[in-house]
């Protein structure tokens, strides 16, 4: 049974022998990446009223919720299950567009995707979402399909493409339904510091260890041998102030340093570009898990999205005019199943930003212009460059820093492997004559 509340926190861990450096840092990463988590419970319950196994539609450009991504409207909740009561997830038909229903664990984990995709003999209609011990049956000859969970509680994600009918999208999302089965007991979740991600909890993350790695299994196959070194540390800390002040000092000097330089070395770059190396989903790569968490909550698997940043070290300069040229051979549709995008954003929260002209994104359904020799070239300037189409213009803001984001969504192989990037940007004004639109056939 799940450890709750305050109360199961004041169990005192067994002292044992002095852990290591290394063990210290280790159990204090792992342990951060479920705090990260549970901390987001605590916020959106206490401050912004979730409420759990309902469905909340966000409207597009809603800044509350994440950076908005101007091709895509989300929806989220939070959902909570026990062994007699699921979670039922009513998914329309949708045809034409990428959506997908993320489900993520307490530890953040892509535990599922439901689309077209990874369910093409069920791509919508009822799911049943279940802890895994629950004790229920589908009917024989149910259209319901059922979708297991490690523990009691997941992250439900929803993104639906705008596509060429944003209306026709949100009728969608509005028709998405999420409701318990019956009447859930939802375990309370265990109390902490809500710190913030500028600011990281040190020694104190031991106090409640043990009812932390104890609310919500882990999928990790490390996570038995790690969690032992949680309890081993939460029992030298436990045992004296002597031992509470080294946990706090290797913290401060090893471990939160030690996590910076992952984040750091945790993406690949191409063409002046970068992209995580892996997202969604960990294997025994614990460390990558936590430092997604605190940089990018919620990521998907690549084989849903893959995201590239350009400027997030060095944030592109506003007062420049920047171009990149795809080749002909090399379009950018050729490597998306289902749509690319391009937005402007800023170097810190990665929001959209405005610009006088209300354009937002470049995108799949944006009426690009072909150059005379087959490429395309997009442009980006705080003025659109002479002679460059206006439909191959997006804005960027004048005199201030920011990053250019590319996402494929439905991306093919190479960009998966990590072996394709968006072209290079180079700065000043290139233009190729324009010959024709990107969906005109070729010419002799």
């Amino acid at each position: 049974m799940a450890t709750t509340g305050k109360k199961a926190a004041v169990a005192t861990p067994e002292p044992a022998s002095t852990p290591s450096i290394q063990d210290i840092s280790d159990a204090y990463l792992y342990l951060l990446g479920r705090l990260l988590v549970l901390r987001q419970e605590h916020l959106d319950f206490r401050k912004d009223g979730a409420v759990w196994n309902r469905v909340v539609h966000h409207e597009a450009g809603d800044a509350a919720f994440g950076p908005p991504d101007p091709d895509m409207g989300y929806s989220e909740a939070w959902i909570a299950v026990d062994d007699h009561t699921c979670t039922l997830i009513e998914i329309p038909t949708m045809v034409g567009r990428y959506y997908t229903i993320q489900i993520l664990n307490p530890w953040g984990e892509t535990i599922a995707n439901i689309n077209e995709r990874t369910n093409p003999n069920h791509p919508s209609g009822a799911f049943l979402v279940c802890s895994k011990e629950a004790r229920v049956t589908l009917p024989t000859g149910s259209a319901t399909q059922r979708v297991d969970i490690p523990g009691r509680k997941a992250r439900v994600l929803i993104g639906v493409q705008h596509g060429a009918d944003p209306g026709e999208a949100w009728e969608l999302r509005q028709r998405i339904r999420v409701r318990a089965t019956g009447m859930t007991t939802v375990p309370a979740p265990v109390e902490i510091p809500l710190f913030t991600k500028e600011l990281l909890p040190g020694v104190e993350v031991f106090d409640t260890a043990l009812a932390v790695i104890d609310s919500e299994p882990d999928v990790n196959p490390c996570a038995d041998t790690i969690q032992q070194k949680v309890r081993a540390v939460a029992g030298v800390t436990a045992s004296s102030m002597t031992a509470r002040r080294r946990v706090e000092g290797i913290v401060r000097q090893y471990a939160i340093p030690g996590l910076k330089k992952h984040i750091s070395a945790m993406s690949i770059t191409g063409n002046g570009w970068s992209r995580l190396k892996t997202a969604g989903r960990y294997a025994d790569n614990w460390v990558t898990r936590t430092a997604v968490n605190l940089t990018r909550m919620w990521a998907n698997t690549h084989d849903e999205i893959v995201q590239f940043e350009n400027g997030q070290v060095h944030p592109l300069n506003g007062r420049d005019t920047y171009s990149m040229t795809f080749p002909k051979d090399d379009l950018p549709f050729t490597h998306v199943k289902y749509l690319w995008s391009l937005t402007c954003v800023d170097a810190v929260n990665l929001h959209v930003m405005p610009n006088p002209q209300d354009r937002f994104l470049l995108d799949s359904l944006s009426p690009i212009e072909i150059s005379s020799d087959g490429s395309m070239t997009l442009h980006f300037a705080p003025q659109k460059p002479v002679d460059a189409p206006d439909a191959n213009w997006l804005p960027t803001p004048a005199g201030q820093p920011y990053v250019l984001m590319w996402r494929s969504y439905g991306p093919d192989q190479m960009t998966v492997d990590g072996t394709w990037f968006p072209p290079p940007l180079k700065r000043g004004f290139h233009h190729r004559s324009r010959r024709r639109d990107i969906d005109e056939p070729d010419g002799e």
